[in-house]
């Protein structure tokens, strides 16, 4: 794999600097970007896709495909707060290549994992794109933005609306046939929220923020989020009754990340107040539920989460750091936080995995810098990549917007010509049966994760 010359200088030359953590003095813009660039080249080690014979945009097994568009999210926000262009070729190959035939990061070759939130991750990093002006597709390529119109179109034909199952929102998954299609979870609904909530600011088309305020709406109502901005994981559809009666009550910080996230873009769309007081309401619980002493914590798995949930928290920081751009006064509340972060994360990378640079590899508990049983990987890295980078969050613009420098023109349509509504397959026996099986699998895992947790304390 060959990779430019500026990470790889970077990189090469900590070589000789192996006894310690990666150098990092937070007041030094120098040394923030050296450091993030050792970071992103050990991430980048992992990715084979722009190898020849292999597909751009799949990580390796065992990493699912909607991690690979996490982490090209994190490589756009790399490059609009470090400046370094070195990864601008696979970047956008990836994100152009993994937008399918459809045009919709709804790949063919993904069919069987492709959850809502799985195409959502991909459509939020080609949401970025556009809003951080990375190098737009040839003109006769699908362009960022009209892709991310086609997967708000498909939400929103996948919306189950009042009278429908749980009166509203979207399931976990895309197909009946994948795991998981008797749940919906907060994170899907975030993602509608979120592309939706940034499509109207970038467009000004005040029909994606109704959008978004009806999916706020919906999953408040489902007391998903509740009165103090717990925002919990999702609820379950109960096929006898076809009712959502209760909830998973766990707090994630990905879903309390999105939330704030898209609040913050709808207080700076519409100026409602009523957006700004949610946006302080979820930092407040982010403060309490996501942090130790200070420090970035995901408290309902650390240090044993799994291969998914261990890149939670890296989306958190990016989010809270894009919410200081469009909410004022916001800048001196999270900034301090990211500051500590950065400290935090990058005195963990003393590791050496099966790839990268020996010595820099990071781990994912930062409350611990010599905790190892989170492993080394591509989520680590991305983790720590995003600690790194957003404490440079206050020297770039806002995100654009046609009225404000957005090259990426729209297409409400998305580039489809087939306008006919999207039907939800029909509710079978086998589906029912199906779906409590899985629900039954699913209960009888976490009993035991949960269990073996409390033997371990």
């Amino acid at each position: 794999m060959k990779w430019p010359s500026s990470a790889t200088l970077v990189a090469l030359g900590l070589l000789n600097n192996m006894a310690s953590a990666i150098p990092l003095d937070v007041e030094d813009e120098d040394s923030v970007k050296d450091a993030a660039a050792t970071v992103a080249f050990d991430m980048m080690s992992y990715y084979t896709g722009n190898r020849t014979g292999d597909t751009p945009g799949f990580l390796p097994d065992p990493y699912y495909w909607w991690l690979a568009g996490a982490m090209f999210g994190t490589m756009v926000d790399y490059r609009q707060l470090t400046g370094d262009r070195s990864y601008d070729d696979p970047v956008r190959q990836a994100l152009m290549h993994q937008m399918g035939e459809t045009n919709d990061y709804n790949h063919q070759n993904v069919t069987s994992q492709m959850g809502n939130d799985d195409q959502g991750f991909w459509a939020m990093s080609a949401m970025l794109a556009a809003e951080t002006l990375f190098p737009d597709p040839p003109e006769d390529h699908t362009q960022y933005v009209p892709a991310v119109q086609a997967v708000f179109n498909e939400y929103v034909m996948r919306w189950e609306d009042e009278g429908d199952l749980c009166d509203g929102g979207l399931r976990w998954q895309v197909y009946s046939t994948g795991e998981g299609w008797d749940y919906k979870n907060t994170i899907s609904n975030g993602c509608f929220f979120n592309v939706a909530a940034r499509l109207g600011r970038y467009t000004a088309n005040d029909t994606y923020l109704e959008w978004a305020e009806r999916v706020w709406d919906w999953v408040e109502g489902r007391d998903l989020i509740n009165e103090n901005y717990e925002i919990r994981d999702g609820t379950h559809i109960d096929f006898d009754t076809m009712t959502c009666p209760g909830m998973d009550r766990n707090q994630w910080s990905y879903n309390a990340g999105i939330f704030l996230h898209g609040a913050a873009v709808m207080y700076n769309s519409t100026g409602e107040s009523i957006w700004r007081e949610r946006v302080e309401g979820i930092l407040d619980n982010i403060e309490e539920e996501f942090f130790r002493d200070g420090i970035a914590f995901e408290p309902i798995c650390e240090p044993l989460c799994n291969r998914d949930q261990l890149s939670f928290k890296g989306y958190l920081l990016r989010w809270m750091a894009w919410t200081t751009q469009l909410v004022p006064g916001t800048y001196d509340r999270i900034h301090p936080v990211l500051i500590r972060q950065a400290e935090a994360a990058a005195a963990t990378c003393i590791g050496t995995a099966d790839r990268g640079i020996p010595g820099t590899a990071c781990g994912f508990s930062w409350t611990n810098s010599s905790d190892t049983r989170g492993g080394y990987g591509v989520a680590q890295q991305m983790n720590v990549l995003a600690a790194i980078i957003t404490t440079l969050i206050g020297n770039v613009d806002p995100p654009a917007s046609l009225e404000n420098g957005g090259t990426s023109i729209d297409d409400p349509s998305g580039g489809r010509r087939d306008e006919s509504p999207y039907q939800p397959p029909p509710i079978t026996t086998a589906d029912r049966v199906g779906a409590g099986f899985v629900t039954a699998i699913y209960c009888c895992v976490a009993i035991g994760f949960f269990t073996s947790l409390s033997m371990m304390k």
